[in-house]
C-alpha cells in the first residue's frame, strides 16, 4: 500500500471512461471500501485529474478520445505518479493485456466481468499483484 494508507481507510479511485453509463456502473461495483474521488471522460482530463487528485487507483478505459488509456498510464508512470493503474476495457485479446502491462497496468478487467472482477483487481493491485480477467 502507498505510504500513509492503512487497510481501514477507503481506497481513493479515479474512474476514466468515455461512456457515462460505464462510469456509473464502475462506481456502483466498487463497494464501501472504495471512494470515487473523480471521474474523467477522456485521456487528457484523466491525466489532469490523476495529477491533481493523486488517487490510490486509476481505473482506465483503453479506447478513449484524445489520448488512449495506454498513453495515460505511460504518462502517469513517466511523471512519477504513484497511482496503481487498472484497465477496464472491452478488449479481450492478449495483445491488449501485454500493452497494458507495458504501460504500467497491474490490473486488466474486461467490461463483461466488471461486477465480479473490478474489486478483486483493485485489491490485488494494491497488494502489488497483477490481476487479469479471464479472456475469451
Amino acid at each position: 500500500m502507498p505510504s500513509g494508507t492503512t487497510s481501514s481507510e477507503p481506497v481513493r479511485v479515479l474512474l476514466v471512461d468515455d461512456n457515462e453509463a460505464m462510469l456509473t456502473r464502475a462506481a456502483a461495483a466498487l463497494g464501501a471500501d472504495c471512494i470515487v474521488v473523480g471521474k474523467a471522460t477522456d485521456g487528457h482530463a484523466a491525466l489532469r485529474a490523476a495529477q491533481l487528485l493523486q488517487p490510490d487507483v486509476v481505473v482506465l478505459d483503453i479506447s478513449m478520445p484524445g489520448m488512449s488509456g495506454l498513453e495515460v498510464a505511460a504518462r502517469l508512470h513517466e511523471l512519477g505518479n504513484a497511482s496503481v493503474v487498472i484497465f477496464l476495457t472491452v478488449h479481450g485479446e492478449e495483445d491488449f493485456v501485454q500493452a497494458a502491462r507495458s504501460a504500467g497496468g497491474l490490473g486488466y478487467v474486461v467490461k463483461p466481468r466488471l461486477a465480479s472482477d473490478l474489486r478483486v483487481a483493485i485489491r490485488e493491485a494494491r497488494a502489488g499483484r497483477e490481476f487479469v480477467s479471464p479472456l475469451g
